[in-house]
């Protein structure tokens, strides 16, 4: 497997509709949101939802879900001790060979030669910091976002006893009326020399993109209420091009074509002349 060899940009339109797609938990669970209204879907969240669709198509990862955990594992430390080339490393302490460390740990799991990760744990003398050739930014959406507020209540108690809360318990559930979000991303070169992310590492994160919502269906996000729309992907002839990831993603234009956009139609997408042709998907 040949490491890759050209910088790539991507770029992914997502739609939502009356689904909530990122809460936050230190505002009641409701869909993220800039001071201007503009809604946002956080880059950990965007690498959650990657890992587990390369999960899903048989990869090996490191950062597990502790409900999609396929290999027992209850911890980062246990999977880290789980390889046993990697803990016979990392026991040796301080005269611990670091970047061998590194090289184990990235052939072993995707999303460590991928994005990255920071091994330090209790009890181990050494830590081992990786920087991963993947990154990701936040998704913002194209236009402000509007925000439903929907009340709702228990209909049956939990448990019984006076100090239980009674069935109509009232509680609140958020969603996303309808929005349009733009994933932003690239991967270099130089740092997938470092951890061997291949060729067909980049193929397998583009189709784990394509699909970023299979198999994620929840009450907050009710299955075909999160749509990937159309995704960009440009691979250059270099490893640094002359068009920076910059130039690339600003080429890339959205609008809309009505003054309440309620469907992905309802906006216009255009790509600026360049000299990478992206793939569009």
């Amino acid at each position: 497997m040949a490491i890759l060899q050209n910088k790539i940009d991507f770029a992914a339109i997502i739609s939502v509709t009356r689904a909530n797609i990122n809460g936050d938990p230190l505002n009641g669970n409701r869909p993220r949101e800039d001071y201007d209204g503009y809604g946002i879907f956080s880059d950990v969240a965007i690498k959650r939802k990657l890992r587990n669709r390369l999960q899903d198509i048989g990869e090996r990862i490191f950062v597990q879900s502790d409900d999609r955990s396929d290999d027992g594992n209850k911890s980062l430390k246990d999977r880290a001790d789980s390889c046993t080339e990697f803990k016979a490393e990392i026991n040796k302490g301080k005269k611990a060979d670091k970047d061998k460390c590194a090289q184990i740990a990235c052939r072993e799991w995707f999303d460590v030669r991928a994005f990255g990760q920071v091994f330090a744990f209790k009890g181990d003398d050494v830590s081992i910091g990786i920087r991963g050739p993947v990154s990701v930014q936040q998704a913002i959406s194209v236009s402000p976002i509007d925000i439903v507020d929907m009340q709702i209540t228990k209909s049956v108690n939990s448990e019984a006893g006076k100090d239980s809360k009674a069935s109509d318990t009232m509680g609140m559930k958020h969603y996303v009326n309808f929005g349009v979000y733009i994933i932003r991303g690239s991967i270099n070169c130089q740092l997938a020399e470092k951890t061997g992310f291949t060729d067909e590492d980049a193929e397998k994160l583009k189709k784990a993109l394509c699909t970023l919502f299979e198999n994620d269906a929840s009450s907050a996000r009710p299955e075909g209420s999160c749509e990937v729309c159309r995704v960009y992907w440009w691979k250059h002839a270099e490893k640094t091009p002359k068009e920076t990831s910059a130039m690339i993603q600003r080429s890339l234009h959205i609008t809309a074509k009505t003054d309440i956009p309620r469907s992905f139609g309802d906006y216009e997408t255009t790509v600026d002349t360049t000299e990478c042709v992206p793939e569009i998907i």
